[in-house]
């Protein structure tokens, strides 16, 4: 099935192999009982290399040191497959390098040093002379090497940094945007920013570039979110440099989406399409349907605000058809966790109210909360806001006051974030409108009032 085995003639290298697959089978038609190096597969998995990308970074760390890079694909196959099991000193080094670990910590392990029939242990007392007499002069020679040669950031450093923003994430789905996790993802910018000038090789200086980015765009959420929109224009402007520089089409994407909202708060809304617009251009958009889908979305919301219905309802369509290609196993950052059905129906439910359609937009908001999980516990009281809001824009006062209410409790123990603040700050201003003598009314802006002082 296979074909003939190397070094059965001449022939090219075969194409690359996902990796999974050396250890499914396709090993034992090549190299017999050769073991996998699952440590090191393991560690590439993680990484996200390619065989040729993990060859690019280690010649690129042997080059810049003065070795010849001569690394190839092949010679990756070999690690991975565990048919070398201890490569050449340069290149241990560089493996060590790009994953920020010890090579033996990758899988690898010197061959066994045969024993000669008469060797015989070194006696102790003569060894401790021997340590006694050299410890001068063997740390005359070595410190300086291990002062001098800083620490060379790896893969796992990189990834390290990346859990501390999924961190971030995690607190920004429950509690909303704040000034100290604003702070705290601007310190893991830094950090990563920082960083760059130990990095083990190209490909990692871009990765840590991409963090950078990720973090000052999770920064600019927060400000957005607080509705502090002079910074988040700010970090906005700051993480699209960054990610040009990573060449991250999928933070791209996330600026522009925040880029859309920023201008919708402003209400600006002919950028917010554009940026809706721009953020649908990117690359990331192109090959994956779930960012496709979150852009018309927010293309759509851009619409509604114009009061172009048609053009909203089109790009609501292209959204739902995006969303249903999307492949949900996928991995992708934790900062799109929030985007699904349940968000698209939120959204749904945003253009409905604001082209005239509150029946509609009150469905998709059932819709929504029925499917947003429990600890998206901002996205629930947004969600919910919005339920409250079509049920007002339909006469319903009575129902439409309990509704609002609810958002409160959904958000009790955590300070009410400002995009929220002024969303309870619209439902106020049209409850006066459209029921300004009703006793439900009066009691809901009581509550209001205490609300928005704890906030």
């Amino acid at each position: 099935m296979l074909g003939r085995k190397y070094g059965s003639g001449p022939q090219s290298a075969p194409p690359e192999i996902p990796v999974v697959r050396y250890y499914g089978g396709v090993l034992n038609g090549y190299f017999g009982s050769v073991e996998p190096n699952r440590d090191l597969i393991s560690a590439f998995d993680e990484a996200g290399f390619t065989q040729a990308e993990l060859a690019e970074a280690v010649n690129d760390w042997l080059r810049r040191r003065g070795h010849a890079g001569t690394v190839s694909d092949r010679t990756v196959r070999h690690w991975l497959t565990g048919r070398t099991r201890w490569p050449h000193p340069r290149q241990r080094e560089a493996l060590g390098a790009v994953f920020g670990c010890a090579a033996e910590e990758l899988g690898f392990s010197p061959p066994a040093r045969p024993r000669t029939p008469d060797a015989s242990p070194e006696p102790p007392v003569r060894r401790r002379d021997f340590i006694t007499a050299t410890t001068g002069t063997a740390a005359a020679v070595a410190t300086p090497g291990i002062v001098s040669r800083p620490h060379q950031v790896g893969i796992t450093d990189v990834v390290r940094l990346r859990t501390g923003l999924d961190d971030l994430m995690a607190l920004d789905d429950t509690r909303g945007g704040h000034e100290s996790l604003e702070q705290s993802a601007l310190s893991g910018a830094a950090e990563a920013l920082r960083m760059q000038s130990q990095a083990a090789s190209q490909r990692i200086r871009r990765r840590l570039f991409s963090v950078a980015a990720d973090f000052t765009a999770t920064a600019a959420w927060s400000a957005l979110d607080a509705r502090h929109s002079d910074r988040a224009e700010q970090h906005l402007h700051r993480a699209l440099y960054l990610a040009g520089m990573a060449q991250d089409s999928v933070v791209e994407l996330r600026v522009w989406n925040s880029y859309a909202m920023l201008a919708h708060q402003r209400q600006h809304y002919v950028h917010a399409v554009d940026s809706a617009q721009a953020a649908q251009a990117t690359a990331v958009a192109r090959r994956d349907p779930l960012f496709a889908s979150l852009a018309h979305a927010r293309t759509a919301v851009g619409h509604s605000n114009l009061d172009d219905r048609q053009a909203a309802l089109r790009s609501l369509g292209y959204a739902q058809e995006a969303l249903a290609k999307a492949d949900s196993t996928q991995p992708r950052p934790s900062w799109i966790a929030f985007y699904g059905l349940a968000e698209l129906n939120a959204v749904t439910a945003i253009v409905r109210d604001r082209i005239g359609d509150p029946a509609g937009a009150e469905a998709a908001s059932h819709r929504a909360l029925s499917a947003i999980p429990e600890h998206f516990r901002r996205n629930r009281a947004l969600a919910t806001t919005r339920l409250a809001l079509s049920q007002l824009h339909q006469r319903e006062a009575d129902l439409a006051c309990d509704t609002a209410a609810s958002a409160f409790t959904l958000m009790t123990g955590s300070p009410i974030p400002g995009r929220m603040r002024s969303l309870l700050g619209d439902f106020y201003r049209d409850l006066i409108t459209l029921a300004p003598k009703s006793p439900t009314a009066r009691e809901w802006g009581d509550r209001y009032r205490l609300e928005w002082r704890r906030a």
